[in-house]
């Protein structure tokens, strides 16, 4: 009947619009949802830990517990012995952190206790709330994060952002900055070049960007800049979406050498002159090597105006061809008996 209908020129804009008011709709319904079901959790594991404390009520109860919230609210998940223990660690973990009860009822319940059974401190429970928050990981994302230890690769990072940024900036570049990144996915040899290194990591951006953290733009490669009729190139360019400001990346496929920070600040100042923008902060530069004597950066670093950050990178030498025919970590276990 609509074949032959006259599209209104407004037609398509409209529909836009409605189909966005509507995915909008879905979400904010979630995400109410989604906040009063970790509310509920909380109570009930303040209830539990309650009842434990001041009465008879030993294991054996709340097993009992569990059986009899599951036959009142038949076909209703998330009444196990096993959840309602998780709701209990939940409580009595976040119970003196108003800051991360509010964090935690942003993101699922899944996520939450990922981060409540991996983390052992505050601080670290409020970095993986936070990042999982901003970068809007998946659940698989998440726990990928938590097993490679990322709370403790950025807790490494060489940097001397807390010398020469404002102190607002401060915290989040250094939590944009890892120590080690992982460059599995590029499938490198031993004696490859930084054009390998850097091709392998334009064709694989989406991937580099998410183990950068979320929050970075990719905007360019072999970047040009001009001085005196001279060229030169930065190796890539980035943008950070919380910092407002540009990030310089260099490769080296060697040693971290004192130098590479003289040629960064070079590079800094004329991103800086050249490519920001009259509303952006200062660039700063990351320099990815494949080794560094911590020492060796920690004093090259120390004196330094510019932002700077050291990293190394990490890589497997088996092609994924190959490493299909591994068994899993899970299959190792069970096959040796760990």
């Amino acid at each position: 009947m609509t074949d032959n209908l006259t599209v209104p020129p407004d037609y398509r804009l409209t529909l836009t619009e409605i189909v966005e008011a509507v995915n909008k709709a879905r979400y904010d319904s979630f995400k109410a949802v989604n906040t009063h079901l970790v509310s509920l959790y909380y109570i009930i594991g303040k209830t539990i830990t309650q009842k434990q404390q001041n009465s008879l009520w030993g294991d054996g109860v709340v097993e009992k517990l569990a059986k009899d919230l599951q036959a009142e609210f038949t076909g209703v998940r998330g009444f196990s012995a096993r959840n309602i223990w998780h709701m209990k660690k939940f409580y009595e973990k976040y119970t003196g952190s108003p800051k991360l009860q509010t964090l935690s009822a942003e993101i699922t319940w899944s996520a939450n206790v990922l981060i409540m059974e991996h983390c052992t401190t505050e601080a670290e429970c409020e970095f993986y709330l936070r990042q999982h928050i901003q970068n809007v990981w998946s659940v698989r994302t998440l726990e990928k994060k938590l097993k490679l230890n990322e709370y403790q690769n950025v807790l490494n990072n060489q940097t001397n952002f807390s010398q020469v940024l404002r102190p607002g900036d401060t915290e989040t570049a250094i939590l944009a900055i890892k120590d080690n990144y992982n460059l599995d996915f590029l499938e490198l040899t031993e004696k490859h070049k930084e054009r390998q290194l850097e091709d392998g990591i334009v064709n694989n951006i989406i991937k580099f960007l998410n183990e950068m953290g979320g929050l970075f733009a990719f905007l360019g490669r072999q970047v040009k800049i001009e001085l005196n009729e001279k060229e030169y190139f930065i190796d890539l360019l980035f943008y950070h979406r919380v910092l407002k400001c540009l990030i310089v990346v260099e490769l080296k496929t060697i040693e971290f050498e004192p130098e590479h920070v003289g040629k960064m600040q070079f590079y800094l100042t004329m991103a800086d002159e050249q490519l920001r923008k009259e509303d952006e902060k200062p660039s700063i530069g990351i320099i990815i090597c494949r080794y560094k004597d911590r020492t060796l950066v920690e004093y090259t670093l120390r004196d330094i105006s510019r932002p700077i950050g050291v990293a190394t990178y990490t890589y497997s030498e088996l092609p994924s061809a190959l490493a299909k025919y591994l068994p899993s970590d899970a299959e190792f276990d069970t096959n040796f008996g760990i």
